[in-house]
């Protein structure tokens, strides 16, 4: 058994999909981040960084926190996911280091202040908005004559596909970035997908893209 500690967050939906996706038993336990449940004591001995997700997996005792973490070790714990080939599998680890570093990062800082708080600055607001734009372009072109990021589903997927399940707040239009869009409905339609995006709660509709 796997106990998840996440809320309804991108980062925390990797991991929720990456789960379902298994098929592996696991525990939910909400952590509320807007009432501070990512702060008490408890949390921290899982989470030494007081953020979400983390997981404690008791077949082994191992805990750990960072989704890119959590990702690369349930998909080597199970042999799912990642691409045997080792090519693919660095492009896969890259692709996953970019959401990382890179997509979510900026993508985050859209949400905060082109979303949350669009009067705050006008210049934070350009600038994420802007290489928020230009990481979709660059997920767009390597999108292309590709069903998904590293040719088979895998866990760059998982990754990228809950960031982009807000384009909304990041005032992205997905006609622009056609082949971001197909690679978007197509994971979208996926059962697990459904289901994991409503971890820990039901939290709306997901976008149609």
């Amino acid at each position: 058994m796997i106990d998840l500690y996440s809320w309804t967050t991108p980062n925390g939906r990797k991991v929720s999909i990456l789960l379902e996706e298994l098929g592996v038993p696991y525990q939910v336990h909400p952590i509320n981040i807007n009432q501070g449940d990512q702060k008490t004591p408890e949390f921290l001995k899982i989470s030494p960084n007081n953020k979400i997700p983390a997981i404690v997996d008791h077949d082994n005792g191992m805990s750990l926190m960072e989704s890119g973490a959590i990702m690369l070790y349930l998909a080597d714990k199970y042999q799912k996911f990642m691409p045997k080939d080792a090519e693919k599998r660095w492009k896969t680890i890259e692709w996953l280091m970019w959401q990382m570093g890179g997509l979510g990062p900026m993508a985050g800082q859209t949400h905060h202040f082109a979303h949350f708080n669009p009067d705050k600055s006008e210049y934070a607001k350009d600038r994420y908005l802007n290489e928020t734009k230009r990481l979709y372009s660059v997920l767009e072109k390597q999108l292309e004559g590709h069903d998904f990021i590293v040719d088979d589903y895998s866990i760059a997927d998982m990754a990228c596909w809950p960031w982009v399940s807000r384009y909304e707040w990041q005032q992205i239009d997905l006609d622009d970035f056609p082949n971001v869009r197909a690679w978007y409905q197509r994971i979208a339609a996926r059962p697990a997908v459904q289901k994991g995006y409503h971890v820990p709660k039901v939290a709306g509709t997901i976008p149609a893209g």
